[in-house]
């Protein structure tokens, strides 16, 4: 194959996709463009620009030159079309919903997600207007029967956050199509290095910056990948994205940007008008830490199977949930969807029950008691009385998330060191 032929292996697209030397100073790291504005060439070209008859930076509201390298290299990993960087994971989900849905409007989604996005779904949304019908991943068949004349998408995790569950992406996304609404898929705690959803049908992919990919604990952010894959204008469903936007003398953006449609209606109606942005900034910490994403990633998932099989074997510990383990009940899902490891993330439950759990959080020193996951350093936190409290106890239960329950984020520090530290914290009087 020529050079000019080569697909860059994915090690090389987390170093290099969306950045180039700054041609003005010949800055070999991207620059942090730290402003709010940008000079127009003329009126005409700012005409052009306010009228998406032309592509270049208006406003960091609305897109910013270092957040456009952040979102060419997710989009790249991800085997997107496009990407749409913004202020958090929750922003994320937030204008991509504003996008796809109308008041009255439903999506299907999983049961098993973060507390956060369950909490969003149940009772922030509901202030739209936009209804949430919930889904089993265990039961595949529950997604076609939520099915109904008002649903325009379905959602779920690729890997769930905080059980470790591996979601049926290929079957699920089956059933999206069928019914003809896009299937979204939040590949946060995977990363495109352990799976790449698009590949299973998906056709949205949102992640929270803040975790796996900037992998610092440092930065908040978002954003949304545009797979192209969906046809907006099939059903008339989307208006919009497949009827004429008055704000724009007229055009039909499905039309006007084929198979970056959707990035380009998030852009330029979700965050344009909502203005969830990510901070310049945010966006160099982020773009610099998934330099080094594939390294991280996979000592993670080592660290993280280490430290699951000896938790496995601690006669205080009564479960492990973690899909890299031969006996876990998602073994043969992490096998298929995410091979090379099942991700950091697991979740413990204690024989000692709620007080155990507690206790183990407040005793151990090498990790860190903080509501956050994907980070260099190891994380420990009792869903129950933290990122679940909201959720009823059904519900805490039902999102693997019981008063027994703490959960690890496994750092990746030297294994012997993290399981040291769990010893300590379990034997702890």
């Amino acid at each position: 194959m020529a050079d000019a032929e080569r697909i860059p292996g994915f090690n090389t697209l987390a170093i290099h996709a969306g950045a180039k030397p700054d041609p003005t100073t010949g800055a070999r790291a991207t620059p942090i463009y730290q402003t709010t504005s940008f000079v127009f060439d003329d009126v005409e070209h700012a005409a052009s620009l306010f009228g998406l008859q032309a592509f270049g930076n208006i406003y960091t509201r609305i897109g910013n030159p270092t957040c456009a390298v952040l979102e060419e290299r997710v989009a790249a990993l991800e085997g997107g079309t496009a990407g749409l960087a913004v202020a958090s994971g929750h922003a994320a989900q937030v204008i991509v919903m504003q996008t796809l849905l109308m008041p009255g409007d439903e999506f299907i989604a999983s049961k098993k997600l973060y507390g956060g996005s369950i909490n969003q779904f149940n009772h922030a949304f509901k202030s739209f207007g936009w209804n949430v019908v919930w889904a089993d991943p265990d039961d595949i068949s529950s997604f076609e029967k939520a099915v109904s004349p008002k649903t325009k998408a379905i959602f779920v995790e690729s890997i769930a956050n905080p059980g470790g569950v591996i979601t049926d992406l290929e079957a699920i996304g089956k059933i999206a199509r069928q019914a003809g609404v896009p299937f979204i898929v939040d590949n946060t705690l995977a990363t495109p290095y352990l799976c790449k959803p698009i590949e299973y049908g998906a056709d949205i992919v949102v992640h929270s910056l803040t975790k796996f990919l900037g992998g610092h604990g440092n930065s908040i952010g978002g954003i949304i990948i545009d797979a192209g894959t969906f046809n907006w204008s099939r059903d008339k469903k989307y208006p919009m994205l497949c009827e004429p936007r008055p704000e724009y003398s007229g055009i039909v953006l499905h039309e006007t940007f084929g198979n970056f449609a959707f990035a380009i209606a998030c852009r330029v109606l979700g965050l344009r008008d909502l203005g969830p942005a990510l901070s310049p900034f945010n966006a160099f910490l982020i773009s610099t830490g998934i330099e080094t994403l594939p390294l991280r990633m996979q000592r993670h998932c080592d660290n993280a199977l280490a430290v699951a099989t000896w938790l496995s074997q601690r006669p205080e510990v009564a479960w492990v949930s973690y899909p890299g383990l031969p006996s876990d009940k998602y073994h043969a899902l992490a096998k298929k969807y995410v091979p090379k490891g099942s991700g950091a993330v697991m979740t413990v439950g204690l024989k000692g029950g709620y007080e155990a759990g507690t206790k183990l959080v407040g005793s151990v020193k090498l990790f860190s008691h903080v509501a956050n996951i994907g980070d260099t350093k190891s994380l420990i936190i009792h869903p129950a009385s933290t990122t679940h409290k909201q959720l009823s106890d059904a519900q805490k239960v039902q999102a693997g998330a019981g008063p027994d329950v703490v959960r690890l984020s496994i750092g990746i520090e030297d294994k012997e060191d993290i399981i040291a530290d769990l010893e300590l914290g379990l034997t702890a009087k």
